[in-house]
């Protein structure tokens, strides 16, 4: 079965995520999404977790015990939240490939390095032989505008999301329940499942 990977860089629980995602590599064939979390935000009328005080704070611990606990090195970036564009056009320009997805999400992630320039990325696009005009192409831009776009077409609502067989599972912490579906795909269809995806709303707060 097919599986897509939608994530963002700025987002260190896709970080965590990734190193799940690797695992898989080696028996699925998985497409590499990068996406611009903050467009996928916009569209279903959204904030952040980093946009919300209180919630910023509890995040930036959250995501520490996860790691500490999955036994994956993460170190904070400069400031955070930062502009992953720059990021996400180089993975992009090179080719959105394991190499390239992995490089980057170690250097701002286990290596606490800033992502969010050219300038800061500039000993990656030398190791993954990229030109720094390519971060700038309009053909890299639109690349990366039509995966955003394409995400939110596809029901994607946060980042990371592993997609497959129509469904979305979002969240490092859905990993197992993908892992479930991905063995067992009735599992979705059980009247329990069936019956929480039908569920009416009961209310619903006006703007």
């Amino acid at each position: 079965m097919h599986l897509t990977w939608y994530f963002d860089f700025i987002s260190p629980f896709s970080y965590l995520h990734w190193q799940k995602v690797k695992a898989l590599l080696p028996d699925h064939d998985i497409t590499l999404v990068p996406v611009v979390f903050a467009g996928v935000l916009d569209a279903v009328g959204q904030k952040g977790p980093a946009e919300i005080p209180g919630k910023r704070e509890f995040t930036y611990r959250h995501v520490l015990w996860q790691a500490r606990q999955e036994g994956v090195t993460l170190r904070f970036p400069p400031a955070h939240p930062f502009n992953p564009l720059a990021a996400l056009r180089l993975a992009i320009a090179a080719g959105s490939t394991v190499e390239a997805v992995d490089s980057v999400f170690d250097w701002i992630w286990a290596q606490g390095r800033a992502g969010d320039s050219i300038e800061a990325l500039a000993p990656l696009l030398v190791a993954l032989n990229v030109p720094a005009e390519a971060l700038v192409a309009p053909e890299t831009k639109a690349a990366l505008r039509e995966n955003t776009d394409a995400a939110i077409a596809a029901g994607v609502y946060g980042v990371p999301t592993l997609a497959f067989d129509g469904q979305m599972f979002w969240g490092n912490d859905a990993h197992e329940f993908a892992l479930a579906a991905l063995r067992d795909p009735s599992l979705l269809d059980d009247p329990g499942m069936q019956h929480a995806s039908q569920l009416p709303v009961g209310l619903q707060r006006r703007g």
